[in-house]
């Protein structure tokens, strides 16, 4: 008989935990980040801010480098979400794998349409 309480306490899962917690708070600081620095740029601006003006705040290459980056961040900080829903709420395992195949598949044509209009600009 396996004793599931106490010291002897059979552990199960993923173990994603602190991992997963960690990242969430470091991605989201990152994305905190990114949204000052673009607020400042736009603040600073001068005139007003049409398409010249939008183009202009990601123009230089260090802020297309920085906004990829925050685009990154943003695609991890999903798919820790959704896949910590997907293991929580989706009990057949099936269904389970459909679903995280088609969020992968879903955030990375969101990055690559992110690369394509970042280097249009």
């Amino acid at each position: 008989m396996s004793v599931n309480y106490g010291s002897k306490r059979v552990v199960t899962g993923a173990h994603y935990g602190l991992r997963d917690w960690l990242a969430q708070r470091i991605t989201a600081a990152l994305m905190a980040l990114f949204t000052l620095v673009v607020l400042a740029r736009v603040l600073f601006t001068s005139g007003p801010l049409g398409y010249e003006g939008w183009a202009a705040v990601f123009a230089p290459q260090w802020m297309k480098a920085l906004t990829f980056a925050m685009f990154l961040a943003l695609a991890y900080h999903a798919w820790v979400g959704v896949r910590d829903i997907w293991m929580d709420y989706v009990k057949p395992a099936s269904l389970r794998l459909v679903l995280h195949v088609f969020t992968i598949v879903w955030l990375l044509a969101c990055l690559g349409w992110a690369v394509q209009v970042l280097w249009r600009v």
